[in-house]
């Protein structure tokens, strides 16, 4: 029985409301099994694959990325999700309830979609796997599976932690590694002196975040393609990716599962089991 120790404080939370698309960052959110209230709550649907597109097949999908979703409302687990707002590239923005959404966005990005919520029993999706040393594939498009009737790639949450991020841009200067292009929903700031790719070491313990929400967490998250593409102001940068698969086995932040759900805070103090 390890005790129970204070590893850092939330300095951010993110929530994706379509996947694939940019998010919304919060000051506070609620916590279900199902991980962040709202998170990967939709999905653009392909009607002649049957697959949920995904940035993760950036010759195909590429464009998600500067397309924005929020929700119009701060959702609440007692009753229905609020319609989610998304932000076209040319700012227009849309509605979910509008009846010709799914024209103005396959318009938008050159292919017939639909989105789609709730997710189907058996979602899957595509992966590009560029030419690199590291990886589990090289340049190939596989299919994945992802867990039964969500739109996660693996897991409902996904911790990162600065102290990671610091390690990265110490390793590649040059690049940019910021947040944003990694897509977690989670960000702990630990106390100073704490390097390297901490998280890693929590894999199979508990963690606590503000007075009620326990994670258990899962396994590290392999990265993929999504972290090298352009988005907004970042560069595509191949170099980011190869910076994790040559350090840290291509991980880049943890997994977890929702143990016992609740509120939680930019602040909350998290501790380990």
């Amino acid at each position: 029985m390890h005790a129970e120790t204070v590893v850092g404080s939330v300095v951010s939370l993110w929530r994706h409301p379509v996947k694939s698309m940019m998010g919304e960052e919060l000051n506070a959110t609620e916590v279900t099994e199902r991980g962040l209230l709202g998170d990967r709550a939709y999905a653009l649907m392909d009607p002649s694959t049957g697959k949920v597109a995904s940035a993760k097949n950036p010759r195909k999908w590429g464009k998600l990325f500067d397309f924005r979703a929020a929700f119009v409302e701060p959702p609440h687990a007692t009753v229905q999700l609020p319609p989610v707002q998304i932000t076209l590239p040319d700012g227009t923005v849309l509605t979910s309830g509008r009846g010709d959404i799914d024209r103005i966005i396959s318009k938008t990005l050159g292919r017939e979609v639909k989105l789609s919520t709730p997710a189907p029993k058996t979602p899957s999706l595509e992966e590009y796997w560029p030419d690199m040393d590291g990886l589990a594939h090289r340049e190939t498009i596989t299919d994945e599976a992802m867990p039964p009737e969500t739109f996660f790639d693996l897991a409902v949450v996904h911790v990162l932690t600065t102290a990671t991020i610091d390690r990265l841009r110490e390793l590649y200067p040059q690049g940019r590694f910021e947040v944003r292009r990694f897509r977690p929903n989670i960000v702990v700031e630990p106390p100073s002196g704490n390097k390297g790719f901490i998280e890693d070491g929590w894999v199979g313990r508990m963690l606590t975040i503000g007075e009620k929400v326990r994670l258990s967490i899962t396994g590290p998250c392999p990265r993929c393609v999504m972290t090298t593409l352009p988005q907004g102001d970042l560069p595509r940068d191949p170099e980011i990716l190869r910076t994790a698969a040559r350090h840290n086995q291509v991980n880049v932040g943890v997994y977890a599962a929702v143990l016992c759900g609740g509120m939680i805070c930019r602040g909350d103090p998290v501790r380990l089991d």
